[in-house]
């Protein structure tokens, strides 16, 4: 299972400490001032935002933001329905403001512009930061979203990001997932095939790869394996002698921490992608938590907070968000834990969960089953 490597620099030295005000400090800045080299990632500036909004969560630290004033911003980026609608297939979350298109909260109509759509991942990323932050969802237009997410599905069951066209693969199935899981209701996608694109998608080694006949990964894996639980189908689709090859090959990932692929370095942010993986198949218990919390404590940047790839590298928002989530996984005191098939706090999942029986009090139309897993 997990064997001693070259790489684990922390065997037989003292236990490093958790710095959770420097985490919380460094998601900080990444809310209000980002390094030039992150510039290139300005169309994709809400997933930044949900890593240091959800880290800070995960952390109980949300009292240091402005929660109304990025509530607002979040719903400026929604696509909203046109008079005349003809912009449905459209409708979602983009990524920010990069087109220019004046500042609108979602209170007033929308103004259609070419080139103007939603986002799969920066939809789910919106929606998991709005209900993070203490919004009711109350002014998305759930119709919308769905509609915009029902288009992207293509004939094989994947999902592409935008429909302008874009890769297509496992990641925006589970985004696809998410989506329908938070607004309580299944019509964006056609399940079936989905789920049959998942199926489709185990390698010949058992681990899920983005697509049939591609190579197993890590982070696909638990891509397809959470769609399957908030679909509340995994039993349904792999049986127990499959979902047992499943487990043995996510478990094979732990070298010192995790690694996505065989024969490559460990990585921090692969500690929740298959950690996660993991709790959800039940068999997180059997890892070794002391080598992999070394590992991700030896990717902490001791002086400006966060964590990296690798040690001795450069934090960013995306591995200590997910360097902090591996932690959670382990029970690490100061964290809030981790929902290993959202992968937002469970905190926040239990306030959702509020939001879809108000929603139901209400008469809401719900054409999805509703999904229940154990946490």
């Amino acid at each position: 299972m997990a064997s001693d490597e070259d790489g684990d620099e922390l065997s037989g030295e003292e236990r490093l400490d958790f710095l959770r005000d420097r985490h919380v400090h460094f998601f900080q800045r990444c809310l209000q001032m980002l390094p030039e080299g992150y510039s290139s990632l300005e169309t994709s500036r809400l997933t930044i935002a949900f890593f240091a909004i959800s880290g800070l969560d995960m952390l109980d630290a949300l009292n240091v933001v402005n929660s109304a004033e990025i509530i607002e911003w979040i719903y400026s980026l929604q696509v909203l329905p046109t008079e005349d609608r003809s912009n449905l297939s459209h409708c979602g979350f983009r990524g920010s403001s990069y087109l220019g298109i004046p500042f609108n909260p979602s209170k007033n109509p929308s103004v259609a512009h070419p080139y103007d759509s939603g986002h799969i991942a920066m939809t789910y990323t919106a929606l998991s930061s709005l209900v993070i932050l203490g919004d009711d969802l109350s002014r998305v237009n759930k119709e919308a979203c769905l509609a915009g997410v029902r288009a992207l599905q293509l004939e094989d069951g994947s999902f592409s990001a935008v429909l302008q066209g874009s890769e297509n693969d496992m990641r925006f199935v589970y985004c696809a997932s998410c989506i329908c899981y938070m607004l309580n209701n299944w019509s964006g996608m056609d399940k079936k095939k989905a789920i049959n694109y998942i199926r489709k998608s185990m390698s010949y080694d058992s681990g899920l790869a983005q697509g049939a006949g591609l190579e197993s990964h890590g982070g696909s894996t638990f891509c397809g394996i959470a769609s399957l639980c908030l679909m509340g189908k995994l039993e349904e689709v792999f049986s127990e002698k499959e979902l047992n090859r499943i487990r043995r090959w996510c478990i094979m990932r732990q070298q010192n921490g995790f690694h996505g692929r065989p024969n490559k370095p460990v990585d921090t942010c692969y500690s929740f992608w298959v950690g996660a993986t993991l709790k959800l198949l039940n068999i997180f218990k059997y890892i070794n938590m002391e080598k992999n919390r070394n590992y991700i404590m030896s990717t902490q940047d001791r002086l400006v907070g966060g964590f990296a790839k690798w040690p001795d590298s450069h934090p960013d928002a995306l591995h200590a968000y997910f360097g902090i989530c591996g932690l959670s996984l382990m029970g690490e005191p100061d964290i809030r834990k981790v929902h290993p098939a959202l992968n937002i706090s469970i905190r926040t999942t239990n306030r959702l969960r509020e939001l879809h029986q108000i929603w139901n009090s209400k008469d809401y139309t719900s054409l999805s089953e509703n999904a229940h897993i154990s946490t």
